[in-house]
C-alpha cells in the first residue's frame, strides 16, 4: 500500500503543477514563503494539503484545527473520490475563471473551492452517520465562506462556483457534473414542506448570478440560467430560460455552458 501511494504521489501531474506554481510563487514573493510552505509545499499529497487549509479556516475555540485535520486526513483516506473529485473542481475553475491564472490559486485563495471541499467532507460525515460533526461542518462553512451547503446534498464532479458569495443549496438538492453557479444562487425550496423539495440540476449546467431555482423540479442538462432569474418550472434540456417566473427564451447557445460561461441573452 505504501509503495502504491508513492507511485500514485509520482504520477500526480495536478500536484505537481501546483508545487511548482508554489516554489515559484515563493521566490517572486518571498514575504509569502511561510504561507505557501505550510499549505503547499510541507505537503506529499494535494489531499493532505486540502486537509491542513480547511482546518486552518475553519478551525476555532468550539472545535480546533488539529481535531477538523485529523477528521478531513481520515475522510481522504477512506474516500478516494473525495480527491477525484477536488482535482476535477480544482480543473473546472482554472479552465472557466478567466481570474484564475495558476492552479495553486483555488487551493490557496478561493472561497468557493475551499467550501466546496469542505462540503465534500460533510456529505462522507453525513453518509457515515455522523450527522453532528457534518452540521458542525456546514455551520462553520457558512461562518467562514458565506457558503451554506446542507451536507446531505448531493453535488457532482467539476464545479466551479465563481466569487461564491450567498450561495445556498438545499438539503435534498442534486447537483450533477460540471456546473457552474456564480454568486447569490439558491437552489431552495417553497415554503415548509418536507420530503424531497429541492431542484435536481443536470450536467454542464451554468446558473448565473442571483438567480433562485426553487421546488422540487429538473433542471435539463446543458441549459443555462440567466442572472437573476426566479425558476418554479422544470426547464428543458439544452434551452436558456430567463424572468421572474423564468421562462425559455431560447436555445443554450452551446454545447457546454458551464465550460463557455457565455452569459449573453443576444
Amino acid at each position: 500500500m505504501v509503495e502504491t501511494r508513492a507511485n500514485l504521489m509520482e504520477l500526480d501531474p495536478v500536484w505537481d503543477r501546483i508545487r511548482k506554481e508554489a516554489r515559484e510563487a515563493v521566490r517572486l514573493e518571498p514575504l509569502m514563503g511561510g504561507l505557501i510552505h505550510s499549505t503547499i509545499l510541507h505537503h506529499n499529497t494535494l489531499e493532505q494539503a486540502l486537509a491542513y487549509r480547511i482546518s486552518l479556516k475553519l478551525g476555532s475555540g468550539e472545535m480546533s484545527e488539529q481535531l477538523l485535520r485529523e477528521i478531513a486526513d481520515e475522510a481522504y483516506r477512506n474516500d478516494a473520490g473525495l480527491g477525484a473529485a477536488a482535482r476535477a473542481d480544482l480543473g473546472a475553475v482554472f479552465e472557466r475563471d478567466p481570474a484564475c491564472h495558476r492552479q495553486m490559486e483555488p487551493l490557496m485563495y478561493f472561497k468557493g473551492f475551499q467550501a466546496v471541499q469542505a462540503y465534500r467532507i460533510g456529505h462522507w460525515l453525513w453518509k457515515e452517520g455522523r450527522k453532528d460533526l457534518a452540521f458542525y461542518l456546514q455551520m462553520r462553512v457558512s461562518e467562514i465562506f458565506g457558503i451554506d451547503i446542507h451536507p446531505a446534498a448531493r453535488i457532482g464532479q467539476g464545479i466551479m462556483i465563481d466569487h461564491a458569495h450567498a450561495i445556498v443549496i438545499g438539503e435534498t438538492a442534486v447537483v450533477g457534473d460540471n456546473v457552474s453557479l456564480l454568486h447569490s444562487v439558491t437552489l431552495g425550496g417553497t415554503g415548509k414542506e418536507s420530503g424531497d423539495r429541492h431542484p435536481k440540476i443536470g450536467d454542464g449546467v451554468l446558473i448565473g448570478a442571483g438567480a433562485k431555482v426553487l421546488g422540487n423540479i429538473q433542471v435539463g442538462c446543458c441549459s443555462r440560467i440567466a442572472a437573476g432569474s426566479v425558476v418554479l418550472e422544470d426547464v428543458p434540456t439544452r434551452k436558456t430560460v430567463a424572468g421572474v417566473p423564468a421562462k425559455v427564451i431560447g436555445e443554450a447557445g452551446c454545447s457546454q455552458p458551464s465550460v463557455s460561461m457565455d452569459q449573453l441573452l443576444g
